[in-house]
């Protein structure tokens, strides 16, 4: 199998410096729940053509206080196109810091944190070369809402911006990627989840 990392090492250092944050947070770190859950997502590249968002299933672990949350979601979508020999299978990976505005039965939260995006190319048939394997790092933020009709479960939608971008290096000079003056981040795509977990 080969595999090609196309994040420069400039984002994956800060991702594991975020990730650590997150984990050793004390807010978290006093997690009133521990839950386990599955969700489907719809994800939809910022384009100007006119596609369709792409549907994926995966699940979702969470540690949540009264005020603060962790959550790592993994989702996969794989599909065969026989015309052109090959399987593409993708699975996002994300470890999102959640703010709970709210800590009710109805819980409004933000969202925000790091992403890795791999995406896998193999043949369906033919000779016996290595899968080509590619991952992307990226940052996503957004919100959402959590309603818990009973203790120990609830239900969860959300909206997110993916690959987030902060006005890096290589769009000095290119102001349609991005906001106005570059004061906010631009983003290449975006995410709608739904999604129940229970708690324990």
């Amino acid at each position: 199998m080969r595999t090609v990392f196309t994040a420069p090492m400039r984002y994956v250092i800060p991702s594991v410096v975020a990730s650590a944050v997150l984990f050793a947070s004390p807010a978290v770190a006093s997690a009133q729940g521990i839950g386990v859950g599955a969700r489907m997502a719809w994800v939809t590249a910022d384009s100007d053509v006119d596609v369709d968002s792409v549907r994926f299933t995966g699940g979702q672990i969470r540690l949540l206080s009264r005020r603060w949350g962790l959550e790592l979601s993994m989702d996969r979508k794989s599909e065969s196109f026989e015309l052109l020999n090959q399987k593409v299978s993708e699975r996002p990976i994300q470890a999102s810091l959640l703010l709970r505005i709210a800590s009710g039965k109805v819980s409004p939260f933000l969202l925000g944190g790091p992403g890795w995006y791999q995406r896998k190319v193999e043949l369906l048939d033919g000779p016996d070369d290595p899968d080509v394997e590619t991952t992307e790092f990226g940052w996503h933020a957004g919100g959402g809402l959590e309603i818990l009709p009973w203790r120990h479960f609830g239900i969860h939608g959300d909206y997110r911006y993916t690959f987030l971008d902060f006005g890096g290096d290589d769009d000095d000079d290119d102001d349609d990627e991005g906001f106005i003056g570059g004061l906010l981040p631009g983003h290449r795509g975006s995410m709608w989840t739904l999604g129940a977990t229970v708690y324990f």
